[in-house]
């Protein structure tokens, strides 16, 4: 198991039933890892959007006495990040989202040492077929790349990017032609519609498949197996090449899981050759 500063976060509050606003903060924590325990409560409140007696009463949950208690228990386990992270004050803006996000790749790295999730997730989204691909604002390029190599090795892949009224017909359509999987892309600030649909695929009988930026994500509650992958918030928006990179690893181990994903690949660049379809 990984021993970041997140993943010891995430082992603290596995096993409590958190309100919604604890799983915002949660949330919170678990993005700003390696500063959250040098932060007072009144700026974890302030940069979980919060209030302050909300973030008392999430460390009580936790089993703490009080924040205070928390954060000492926090500061204990993790003494060494914050000497990493002032050294990152000598670096330019740009850079220091760089270093985040080598960062990010460098706790889904050490999450990928237990190989079995992503592996499991291969074989759920192999084996639906059509595979229904959702994602919405912010995660619709995720999604959209994925869609578009998942295609080569699987032979019905449905891209849903776009939301409105039609997104229940067409869950509705992949169900009824044998659909039994969906796989969502779930990024900050995460749309309530993308909420509602996976609620509704759920019900409906989907087992659903999900890439967040967090286990305490908002779409956690709706998602039969989730799998998180970091994003940096060093810049005005958001940067994700951790669930990029974890979107080319679920393809890698569904490809595995599909016993024709090969001869699909070659007969793919026969028809690119033959066609001139790229230039060397």
């Amino acid at each position: 198991m990984s021993d970041s500063p997140a993943a010891r976060l995430q082992a603290l509050f596995e096993g409590h039933r958190l309100t919604p606003t604890q799983r915002r903060i949660a949330h919170c924590m678990v993005r700003g890892a390696a500063e959250v325990p040098f932060l007072s409560s009144v700026e974890l409140a302030e940069l979980a959007g919060v209030s302050q007696p909300s973030v008392t009463r999430f460390a009580v949950a936790l089993g703490f006495d009080g924040y205070p208690a928390l954060r000492k228990h926090l500061r204990e386990v993790a003494p060494a990040e914050r000497a990493a992270a002032v050294g990152a004050d000598s670096y330019n803006e740009y850079q220091q989202a760089v270093l985040g996000e080598i960062e990010n790749l460098r706790q889904l790295a050490e999450m990928l040492a237990d190989p079995a999730p992503v592996e499991e997730a291969g074989r759920l989204l192999a084996a639906s077929t059509p595979l229904p691909v959702l994602g919405l604002r912010a995660a619709s390029s995720q999604a959209r790349g994925f869609a578009y190599f998942a295609a080569k090795v699987h032979p019905d892949v449905r891209l849903l990017d776009e939301g409105g009224s039609m997104m229940e017909d067409r869950i509705d359509a992949a169900l009824y032609e044998g659909a039994t999987a969906l796989l969502c892309f779930a990024l900050p600030r995460h749309p309530r519609e993308v909420v509602d649909t996976l609620e509704r695929a759920r019900k409906a009988g989907l087992t659903v498949v999900t890439v967040a930026d967090s286990a305490f994500a908002p779409v956690a509650r709706h998602s039969d197996l989730l799998i998180p992958a970091p994003v940096g918030t060093g810049l005005a928006f958001d940067t994700a090449c951790a669930p990029m990179l974890l979107g080319r690893v679920l393809l890698e181990a569904m490809a595995d899981a599909l016993p024709d994903a090969q001869a699909r690949l070659e007969a793919f660049d026969t028809r690119a050759a033959a066609r001139g379809l790229f230039v060397e």
